[in-house]
């Protein structure tokens, strides 16, 4: 890249990214550059498993602060699936919470020096999105059926509807195309928000104690707003998604 393309897009180095140029001649170095975003995320993961491990190792009727922590967690949680998708949307809180806070931890960990945020690159928000949509086809054909599920995407057509064909027909093109926009939009949104937040702080400080700190800090703390808001939206959509594939005594209205 040359300086004026990276002075114009400017990155924090981090710790990865370091070795590896250290080793750009190495196979090392290659294997670094790949599997960078991966690395970061599975350091996310391996945070996120410690901390769980000691939130819930001795679990007490008189909890410590971190064990009160992820219980009051874990219940705003379940509360808000449950809101959406009612009680028996509760088996899904699992998953949305795992993958709100999996996203969250990710968007965050760029805020540490000589850390990156996985949710920069298109390919970790991709994967997020693929899990997401295949796990909404397995509600679809589980709680429709697998003609239930054609049959939903048609519209439910019936009667005089049923009749004319073209409607149902078009129902279903229009409704598969947006079945598989679905996953793009999703990772697009995502990646596109903590990269330009990431963008804009590496530009602020590219300027210098003096002349960036001014706005820095308050960027800062915006950043960490939008990192919140993007993991919300994301869980929020993936629930949508599948509140439209539950039967609707299931889904709650």
């Amino acid at each position: 890249m040359s300086e004026a393309a990276s002075q114009s897009h400017p990155e924090f180095p981090n710790l990865v990214s370091l070795i590896a140029e250290l080793n750009a001649d190495k196979p090392l170095g290659h294997f670094l550059h790949f599997w960078e975003s991966t690395i970061y995320s599975v350091v996310v993961i391996v945070l996120l498993a410690v901390v769980a491990y000691f939130a819930t190792r001795k679990c007490e009727t008189s909890p410590g602060r971190l064990q009160s922590a992820a219980e009051f967690f874990v219940t705003f949680l379940d509360d808000f699936v449950c809101s959406l998708l009612g009680d028996k949307g509760r088996k899904y809180t699992p998953f949305i919470g795992t993958l709100f806070i999996y996203i969250l931890a990710m968007n965050y960990i760029g805020l540490i020096p000589f850390f990156k945020s996985p949710t920069t690159e298109l390919s970790t928000t991709l994967a997020l999105a693929l899990v997401v949509f295949f796990y909404m086809l397995y509600i679809g054909f589980k709680e429709q059926g697998f003609l239930g599920f054609f049959d939903h995407l048609m519209g439910q057509p019936r009667g005089v509807m049923a009749m004319t064909i073209i409607i149902p027909i078009f129902l279903f093109f229009m409704e598969t195309v947006s079945l598989l926009v679905r996953p793009i939009s999703l990772s697009l949104r995502l990646r596109s928000n903590i990269y330009s937040d990431d963008m804009i702080l590496a530009l602020f400080s590219s300027w210098g104690l003096k002349d960036g700190i001014v706005w820095l800090f308050p960027n800062f703390l915006l950043v960490i707003l939008t990192s919140t808001i993007q993991a919300a939206v994301f869980s929020i959509l993936t629930l949508v998604y599948f509140s439209l594939f539950m039967k609707h005594d299931e889904a709650h209205h």
